[in-house]
């Protein structure tokens, strides 16, 4: 064998090896390190939206109803407090109760801002189970004493017409009176279930303003 001919080939061996090395270290670089090689980033393209009009209606109670509704007896509820609740559980009830209706303000926060409003002292989550699954919640203001607010209240779709809502609402009151504000507010409006503002009522809220917004909403 010619010994120039042998040279080149274990030249040759070489520079492959070579080139295997780099394109594996380069493959190995394009590897995201969580380890999903399909994750993507979030696009910094914002979302088209639209604008909306909508009548807001607020409502408050001045004593604690006298009435207390007693949960579906053919479900197993579980209504349990939401301790140091995390950004991505909050998010994700928010979303799955809320987007049907236009839920938006809690996603216009950064990351930041919603854990410190979420985690702040006289900021209550509540979340209601039905056979384990999360069925909806509520959220209860009283950073203000004197002006307590039922922030956020509902189910997600699939638990609608069993009879938890009203429940719900019921132990909603309940736990915002237990810190005996001088006044328990809500607010509702036009793009929520068309029975929300007869259901606030029925609990004893009385109307006491309207007014008429304008709403961003994605498309």
């Amino acid at each position: 064998m010619d010994p120039g001919s042998n040279g080149a080939a274990i030249l040759t061996r070489l520079s492959k090896q070579v080139h295997d090395t780099e394109s594996g270290q380069q493959m190995k670089r394009k590897i995201p390190s969580s380890g999903f090689g399909n994750a993507k980033k979030a696009s910094s393209a914002k979302p088209e939206t639209t604008e909306i009009e909508t009548t807001v209606t607020f409502l408050s109670m001045d004593h604690p109803p006298t009435l207390r509704v007693m949960p579906p007896a053919n479900l197993k509820l579980a209504l349990m407090h939401v301790q140091d609740p995390t950004v991505s559980y909050y998010r994700y009830l928010y979303g799955a109760v809320g987007s049907g209706y236009h839920w938006v303000d809690r996603n216009l926060l950064s990351d930041d801002q919603l854990a410190a409003t979420i985690n702040a002292e006289g900021v209550e989550i509540y979340v209601v189970y039905c056979a384990g699954n999360p069925a909806g919640y509520f959220e209860i203001d009283s950073r203000d004493k004197t002006k307590c607010w039922l922030a956020y209240f509902g189910l997600l779709p699939e638990f609608h017409g069993l009879g938890i809502g009203k429940w719900l609402l019921s132990e909603a009151v309940r736990t915002a009176w237990a810190d005996k504000p001088d006044t328990l507010h809500v607010e509702t409006c036009t793009l929520d279930a068309p029975h929300a503002l007869g259901l606030y009522q029925k609990l004893g809220f009385i109307p006491y303003e309207r007014r008429n917004k304008s709403m961003t909403v994605p498309v």
